[in-house]
């Protein structure tokens, strides 16, 4: 182990320290030589001279056996040079990028550039641009929107900088032209009586107060017509009488760079109305309700066969009047969905527990309250230093949430992972780990992963992470992190605290962790998981938990049922909506090919006491909907087919007996009885394929414009900057900067150490032999 030490601003070392070890034996031994050997000799001072002499050639020989050497740093200028990534895509159109002028501008400032043009006209593969042109130690400057259309994404290429110690630098865009946008979003696929939610958006770069004329059409007859600003859209609701493919049209007025994105087509194939079978020995609202969306065969209990049937309700049954439930269980995991609504004598009142239907169910029964395992990860990251005080309020106030049942720990983490307080029962440690949290201090720059890594190696097993974070991370990969703890059964739910959150960052870490993203203001929801009998939720009516789920997308509900089963959210499913006192009140989640949702709110009657009134009867249609899943999974000919973009590969689905054959299209074989065909449309339009109608809209270049904050967040995460377009000076300096290398140099002295031990020696020699000479 070398031992280094700094003498009047030299750093000098040693590579064998141990070697000194051997001086003062090898002293000794010289020493005894000498008085033996030379006593004769000398005599007097001169004895005592030739002694020392000895001394210091053995010294010097045991200290070069040693490998003594010096550390000296060199600062070295290189040759500056920037690659500088101009992006050529329609998108940047709408910009004021100036790279030619920019160039010149950086290269009178005495710094090379090296431009390489990124993307075409429909086509922006920025991310691998930026991943090619990275070069360890290096940096490149991004002039482009950063609106990527293929390859990797900014954020990947950001993590291949940090890999590789790169930059990233970015120059700012400001829009100079007008450029819109419209889409449409909703259904791929429904059933006749369905109502339908729609959403047209109009998008881009205005300058001014322009306004555009946006108009909607379904099967060319005009349903829709508003004025829109510098960007907006409207909502709304379609029901389909006939079935077959439907036509939605979207428009806005032209005028601006590109009339090729002024329309937008979508297609919606209508199918005759499923088939459910509707289980109930009670006279409900409800079956009138799904006859009016549905096609309804009834039964008092579970046949022993279910084919034909899309789905299964069942509405107040109790376990022993169900009927052939491994009937149900069978068709359910080849793909039949599943809807359990409560009522007196359903779940825990109708003895679910002892009936094989509790398998199926995304609900544990009378099991609320039970003890979790939770660590709360707190972001101390200088990103949040402006807002410590806030990232403290938030974690007390999570854990005042947490019922005294629950076993908790906490890790707080920046770029690395600290453990402040292992697991413990909270009810015993409340106060311990309230101060614990109030002693945080914020320093270092920002991985949510290793925040979501440390929780993960504190839980060992299954749990739940709290992750208390901005989401504004400069390193890591969070969702990857989020979906290995998934693995190991372990939810992330991240809670976005602080001015600016990374929304579309921390719903990544939500997905890919099974969890729900919240902000700061709905955290109060995590009482309804893990308040127990300590902590009790007490709501108003209804609280919806993940409005990204299909079933509570756009639904609001006002209804107050009056009653909830003692039921909990089964590991794994997804509790959607919860009761005024926190018990679950819908709950979903796959099982096998089939879908199952669980309604455990009802009314005194045994009904669903509001829910079946607007807008709450919306949650319940798409809960039955959802549990459905695709309304032609038992036809035949093509089943699906997706919309499409120019340029863009698209998929089609044919369900039969035999290949079908079509000009132009190529089907291949992915099951029994199943075949898909991938297609590129080069022109816009509806078109067809064996009678299935699709939309063809224009090339995903231009669907967006003016600069992403993707670009920013790239440069964050890399540690570049964003300079100005007028701010060549700066970025010359920063060249040179980065340029600019300091290397540690290490000289070994060994050579030099003997050189000087044998020029002591041959001095000995040669006054030895000159001693002696005299005194003969």
């Amino acid at each position: 182990m070398p031992v280094e030490t700094t003498l009047a601003g030299l750093r000098i070392g040693l590579q064998r320290p141990l070697v000194l070890v051997a001086l003062p034996v090898a002293a000794v031994l010289v020493g005894l030589a000498f008085r033996r050997r030379e006593r004769a000799v000398f005599t007097g001072r001169s004895r005592t001279l030739f002694l020392a002499s000895r001394l210091v050639l053995v010294t010097l020989l045991v200290v070069a056996a040693a490998g003594p050497y010096t550390l000296a740093t060199t600062d070295s200028t290189g040759q500056p040079t920037v690659t500088m990534l101009v992006d050529r895509s329609a998108s940047m159109a709408t910009t004021d990028a100036a790279p030619g002028d920019l160039a010149t501008a950086i290269e009178n400032e005495g710094v090379a550039v090296r431009t390489r043009t990124v993307g075409s006209e429909s086509d922006s593969p920025v991310g691998d641009a930026v991943t090619s042109a990275l070069a360890p130690n290096g940096s490149v400057l991004l002039v482009s929107d950063g609106r990527v259309t293929s390859g990797r994404s900014l954020d990947a290429a950001a993590g291949v900088a940090q890999q590789v110690n790169a930059s990233i630098h970015a120059v700012s865009l400001d829009s100079n032209r007008t450029e819109r946008a419209v889409a449409v979003s909703g259904p791929a696929k429904t059933s006749t009586g369905v109502a339908n939610q729609f959403r047209v958006t109009v998008d881009g770069t205005a300058l001014g107060d322009t306004e555009t004329t946006l108009s909607v059409s379904v099967d060319g007859q005009q349903i829709r017509e508003e004025t829109v600003a510098e960007a907006g859209g409207l909502t709304f609701t379609y029901n389909f009488s006939s079935t077959g493919s439907h036509r939605v049209t979207a428009r806005i007025e032209g005028g601006d760079v590109y009339d090729r994105n002024d329309v937008f087509r979508k297609t919606v194939r209508v199918v005759e109305p499923p088939k459910i079978l509707y289980v109930s020995r009670g006279d409900y609202a409800f079956e009138g309700f799904l006859r009016e969306v549905y096609d309804v065969d009834t039964a008092e209990s579970i046949p022993a066969n279910l084919s034909g049937y899309y789905a299964v309700v069942v509405q107040n049954v109790a376990a022993g009047d169900l009927g052939n439930v491994s009937a149900l269980q069978r068709a359910v995991i080849d793909g039949t969905g599943l809807v359990t609504v409560g009522g007196p004598n359903a779940f825990e009142r109708g003895d679910y527990r002892e009936s094989l239907l509790t398998d199926l169910l995304p609900v544990t029964i009378g099991e609320g309250g039970e003890t979790s395992r939770v660590v709360v990860a707190v972001d101390i990251s200088g990103s949040t230093s402006g807002s410590m005080s806030a990232q403290q309020a938030l974690a007390l106030d999570v854990l005042n949430q947490l019922g005294d049942e629950n076993r908790v720990g906490i890790v707080a983490f920046n770029n690395q992972v600290y453990r402040i307080a292992g697991l413990t029962g909270l009810g015993s440690s409340r106060s311990f780990l309230e101060d614990r949290i109030r002693r945080l201090e914020s320093s270092g720059s920002t991985d949510v992963s290793a925040g979501i890594e440390g929780a993960t190696q504190m839980l060992g097993g299954s749990g739940t992470i709290i992750l208390l974070t901005d989401g504004r991370a400069q390193g890591g990969d969070a969702p990857g992190a989020a979906a290995r703890a998934s693995e190991r059964g372990i939810e992330v739910i991240p809670v976005g605290v602080g001015s600016e959150v990374a929304v579309d960052y921390l719903q990544q870490v939500a997905d890919a962790g099974g969890g729900v993203f919240l902000l700061a203001d709905e955290s109060n929801k995590l009482r309804i998981e893990f308040g127990g009998e300590t902590r009790d939720f007490q709501g108003s009516g209804l609280t919806v938990l993940d409005r990204t789920h299909f079933i509570t997308s756009g639904v609001e509900f006002t209804a107050r049922p009056a009653r909830t089963h003692s039921v909990a959210a089964a590991r794994g499913a997804d509790l959607l909506v919860a009761g005024s006192d926190g018990a679950p009140a819908i709950t979903a989640w796959r099982y096998g090919l089939g879908r199952t949702v669980a309604i455990t709110a009802y009314g005194e009657n045994g009904g669903l006491d509001g829910l079946l009134s607007a807008p709450d009867s919306l949650g319940i249609t798409k809960s039955v909907n959802w549990a459905i899943g695709d309304p032609e999974r038992l036809a035949t000919g093509i089943t699906s087919i997706s919309d499409a973009r120019v340029g863009s590969p698209a998929t089609a689905t044919y369900e039969g007996s035999s290949r079908p054959s079509a000009d132009g299209y190529r089907f291949t074989q992915v099951d029994t009885g199943q075949y898909e065909t991938t297609f590129v449309p080069a022109s816009p339009g509806y078109q067809s394929l064996l009678a299935a109608e699709y939309a063809v809209n224009y090339p995903r270049e231009f669907a967006a414009f003016g600069q992403s904050r993707a670009v920013r967040t790239a440069v964050e995460r890399s540690g570049g900057r964003v300079f100005e377009p007028d701010q060549a000076a700066a970025i010359a300096e920063q060249v040179r900067q980065e340029a600019r290398t300091v290397e540690t140099v290490t000289r070994e002295w060994t050579w030099l150490v003997l050189v000087v031990a044998l020029v002591l020696y041959l001095v000995e020699v040669g006054t030895r032999r000159l001693v002696r000479i005299r005194q003969l």
